[in-house]
């Protein structure tokens, strides 16, 4: 368990490392000048190997969930970041979305954790699935009932409208057969059975709502057939920050690629949020590849890299008690 979590700790950051440069970078820009290593500068002007909030906020939780697991402390860890510069690369916030400032400031004036984000319909920002990853971890051996409150909590403290609780389920979901050593299509078929199964049985949203998420389900629509994510073709797939893209274009990265590098460099090279794409790409892609997996020079330019593999030892040593 502890190289897993390490591989997926570097996996996310470096993933996200290489989205950096390019975020906001539409499609076209990219397959002009397509990301193949790490970059300089750019979007942000940051330095080689920097990350950003998405991985940022993901080791807030993880220093969190260390000690066990509180709502109002991961909340309160979101605040130092923003305020203090906790878990920073260069000790400044350079990056935020919306949903996510609107919630940090509602839970430093005295709004509950869990009621801090937003749940409108506009509210479906990619900035809970960004750093849910962790979670996976922590709830592998709960019931089905367990893991959903625990994602919806999680994912709440700054997005709580149900079309981001269920992308950081399902995405939890699939962590968590990875976890279990499953080859990564079987993993994406379990996931897809007890996902919906557990809608099925359990009265958490609309039918339109499920029906947002066929294309990952596989639940057809009407009478025609669905076409499963992975058999899309790129023009179908967003690199937008709207979170059912982001859930979609990092499924399909990682389940249309047959390495880490592979699969961080498809996700990036769809443009736009190419960081957050990319950061929750490479979480999957280091937890599945694991040893050895990301490139040695990546590794090398990642800003950090020994406080993150600490971390990551530290959670797992936690998650041993």
């Amino acid at each position: 368990m502890k190289k897993k979590i390490e591989q997926t700790f570097l996996g996310l950051a470096v993933g996200d490392a290489l989205g950096v440069p390019v975020e906001f970078k539409t499609r076209f820009e990219l397959q002009q000048n397509p990301v193949k290593t790490m970059r300089a500068f750019g979007s942000h002007n940051q330095p080689k190997g920097t990350w950003s909030d998405d991985s940022s906020l993901t080791f807030c939780l993880a220093e969190s969930l260390c000690k066990g697991y509180d709502t109002k402390s991961i909340a309160t860890n979101f605040v130092r970041w923003y305020g203090d510069n906790y878990w920073t690369a260069h000790g400044q916030v350079f990056d935020i979305g919306i949903a996510t400032n609107t919630a940090i400031n509602a839970f430093a004036k005295g709004t509950p954790a869990t009621l801090a984000g937003g749940t409108g319909e506009f509210d479906n920002g990619n900035g809970s699935l960004m750093r849910i990853s962790p979670l996976a971890f922590y709830v592998k051996d709960m019931s089905i009932e367990e893991r959903f409150q625990k994602v919806k909590e999680v994912s709440s403290i700054t997005h709580g409208h149900i079309r981001s609780v269920l992308s950081c389920f399902i995405y939890v979901e699939f962590m968590i057969g990875l976890l279990r050593g499953l080859e990564k299509f079987e993993a994406y078929g379990n996931m897809q059975h007890i996902v919906n199964k557990f809608l099925n049985e359990n009265a958490i949203c609309s039918e339109s709502e499920i029906n947002k998420f066929h294309r990952i389900l596989e639940n057809p629509i009407g009478d025609y057939t669905i076409e499963p994510v992975y058999k899309l073709e790129e023009k179908q797939i967003s690199g937008s920050g709207y979170v059912l893209n982001t859930l979609e274009a990092s499924l399909w990265s990682f389940l249309t690629t047959d390495s880490y590098a592979e699969a961080v460099l498809k996700a990036v090279n769809l443009g736009e949020d190419t960081d957050t794409t990319a950061c929750v790409t490479g979480a999957l892609a280091g937890l599945y590849y694991e040893e050895e997996c990301i490139p040695k020079d990546w590794l090398h330019d990642l800003v950090k890299r020994e406080e993150i593999i600490d971390l990551s030892h530290r959670f797992s040593k936690s998650l041993e008690k």
